[in-house]
């Protein structure tokens, strides 16, 4: 027999999308819940604001209680208030999103009992996620995807330093085509914020491939006078 879920009146939650690059795979963090409802189910790190706290701070201190990260540049991404999407009762939720490097951020460990486990989930095989964050989940995926196209958010997923390949296994993935490797790296290259470093890969087993790294700096000088040419046309 199902215990009866208590009700409560409309109140805000947070459910944070959070994007990794590991291992030539896109990866979501996930949580395993601990209670009712969808108890044992995988899930977007998330649960309630408090009363006494704002939206981005109880963004910061859910995120940080379910996974054991913290000071991760989430923003906020979209607000979820569809009447029935939660069965307790009218729950508001407010998504995060962010996109970082997994490397460092392997050690995962909740440090509240709502979470069994945190962890990284491939995106290409992801199941079926309890309340709505499916949905949230594909509406953060198509914002990256549509963002990929005009701002360099590739780097922030990938290592510091990386191969070309690397980069384009990840616009494949994200964009979920097939990209031409001439005509890629020579666009990429073309836009002259990728610094060819005096490195190459090491411990692989096949032929070490450069190493590059995205200069920032550049990107913001290019994109300045970019915005500075159109503004006086």
């Amino acid at each position: 027999m199902e215990a009866t879920l208590p009700k409560f009146d409309s109140i805000f939650s947070i459910d944070c999308v959070i994007f990794g690059f590991e291992a030539g795979e896109l990866k979501i963090l996930l949580i395993e819940r601990n209670e009712e409802p969808f108890k044992d189910w995988l899930a977007l790190p998330g649960y309630f604001v408090e009363q006494n706290e704002s939206i981005d701070d109880g963004a910061k201190r859910i995120l940080h209680e379910l996974t054991g990260l913290h000071n991760l540049p989430i923003k906020q991404l979209h607000t979820f208030g569809e009447v029935n999407r939660h069965p307790q009762g009218r729950v508001i939720t407010v998504a995060y999103l962010a996109l970082i490097r997994i490397m460092g951020q392997k050690e995962l460990t909740p440090i509240t009992h709502y979470a069994k486990k945190a962890f990284w989930h491939p995106v290409k095989d992801l199941p079926k996620l309890a309340f709505d964050h499916t949905e949230i989940f594909q509406t953060a995926f198509r914002r990256v995807r549509k963002r990929l196209n005009y701002q360099p958010i590739a780097f922030d997923l990938l290592p510091e330093k990386f191969t070309l390949t690397q980069l384009q296994s990840l616009y494949e993935i994200i964009l979920d085509k097939k990209l031409d490797k001439r005509n890629f790296r020579k666009k990429m290259l073309s836009y002259g914020f990728l610094k060819e470093l005096s490195e190459k890969q090491k411990g692989v087993s096949y032929r070490a491939a450069k190493l590059y790294k995205f200069d920032r700096r550049k990107y913001n000088k290019i994109f300045q006078a970019e915005l500075a040419m159109e503004g006086g046309s």
